[in-house]
């Protein structure tokens, strides 16, 4: 299978990927915010990282192993490993 480099690069969404800053203490993607607003979850009133992390692992205790939620859990790990690189002394 042969694979064309530009072909793929544009396939890239980098626009939706990119950080934006929500306030001092918070850095969400495009893709972040679009998910977080669809579970109507306020991340423009989150003091920090740890505060959305809660938020989100909130919802996601309360609806235990649904599917549905899957774009939110994979939101809630990127912030997590996104929190743990930025925030712990190493």
């Amino acid at each position: 299978m042969d694979f064309n480099i530009n072909d793929l690069i544009n396939e890239i969404d980098f626009e939706s990927n990119s950080l934006e800053k929500i306030n001092n203490n918070l850095y969400l993607s495009k893709k972040e915010i679009e998910v977080l607003k669809r579970y109507n979850i306020d991340y423009m009133n989150a003091n920090s990282m740890n505060e959305l992390i809660y938020r989100i692992e909130d919802i996601l205790n309360y609806e235990f192993d649904n599917p549905d939620y899957e774009d939110l859990e994979i939101v809630s790990e990127n912030l997590s490993e996104r929190n743990y690189y930025i925030n712990t002394n190493k």
